[in-house]
């Protein structure tokens, strides 16, 4: 039997995943699932537990709580791998605002679904995205997408409401950023086999399929084909902007002339005028960058899925 560390974000979801441990201890305990929960403390904590159950022998290292804490949780594990080779799986359960890497991942929307997950142990091997923001020396993994310009500054703005959460609270933020967000930067992007500068609102670069819970920035996109799939939107007008943004509710952007879409093993982003918000997993990787590269790790972390 596999033995399980789950690692609790008690602000995940504005306090909500804190209040579903009982519930998840219960149904773990009923299934006969070896488990024990800890608890972070500050920021990147969660990567911290991660390493340390890698370490002392976990099979299983579960992230409850949203994007966040699972993005805290891949890269304790993947820092975990560079140095042994190895690590343990990777389980969600899901009890944050977006959940957007579980829901690319396929896996379950019901606490109790994500607890027989755990039960079963069945793994597959999915593909991480590593990002280098400027001069930094360590890179920075992440499981769902990384994103700049606009949708940076919508998850931002997202993340000071209170009395939203999830996709209404992305919807509002993209209304009020549509408003007062700054003029887009000149960018110079490079790809494996292109390389082309133009302004850009925003470039996503993803590894699953949407961001803020409801936003299909990537409809098609796998993680675990070997490519990170990129969409890179120009600078069309505010009207323009708003009918966008239902293309991307419902994942039909790539037709619109001001979109580009393609699949890249490799992309780095330059700011020629004006600077880079960039957010991966909707953690902030810089509210100014000038350089970002992304790239792509094939089969790197096992993650526990139906």
């Amino acid at each position: 039997m596999s033995k399980i560390r789950i690692i609790v974000n008690p602000s995940a979801g504005q306090g909500h995943a804190v209040k579903l441990v009982p519930q998840v201890e219960k149904t773990l305990s009923e299934l006969r699932v070896d488990h024990s929960v800890v608890y972070t403390e500050r920021v990147m904590h969660a990567a911290e537990l991660a390493m340390q159950a890698a370490g002392e022998g976990y099979d299983i290292v579960a992230a409850m709580g949203g994007d966040g804490t699972a993005n805290e949780v891949l890269n304790g594990l993947m820092a975990y791998r560079k140095k042994h080779g190895k690590t343990a799986a990777l389980a969600v359960i899901g009890a944050g605002r977006g959940n957007d890497f579980a829901y690319g991942a396929g896996l379950p929307s019901s606490l109790e679904e994500d607890c027989r997950l755990l039960q079963q142990g069945k793994r597959r091997s999915i593909d991480i995205g590593s990002v280098t923001v400027d001069d930094a020396k360590e890179a920075r993994c992440f499981g769902n997408g990384i994103g700049m310009g606009f949708d940076t500054v919508v998850g931002f703005e997202a993340a000071k409401m209170k009395h939203l959460t999830g996709f209404p609270a992305y919807l509002v933020a993209a209304l009020k950023t549509l408003f007062f967000y700054f003029t887009p930067p000149t960018v110079r992007i490079k790809l494996d086999d292109d390389e082309f500068t133009q302004p850009a609102l925003m470039v996503s670069v993803m590894n699953g399929q949407r961001m803020g819970g409801g936003f299909y920035m990537a409809p098609d996109g796998k993680n675990d084909d070997g490519l990170l799939d990129y969409c890179i939107v120009g600078y069309p007008s505010k009207l323009r902007i708003l009918a966008l943004m239902l293309k991307f509710m419902k994942g039909t952007q790539a037709a619109e002339k001001e979109v580009r879409t393609g699949r890249t093993r490799r992309i780095e982003i330059t700011a020629l005028e004006g600077s880079l918000p960039a957010h991966g997993d909707g953690e902030t990787l810089c509210e100014e960058g000038k350089s970002i590269v992304a790239e792509i790790i094939p089969a790197a972390l096992d993650v526990i899925v139906p």
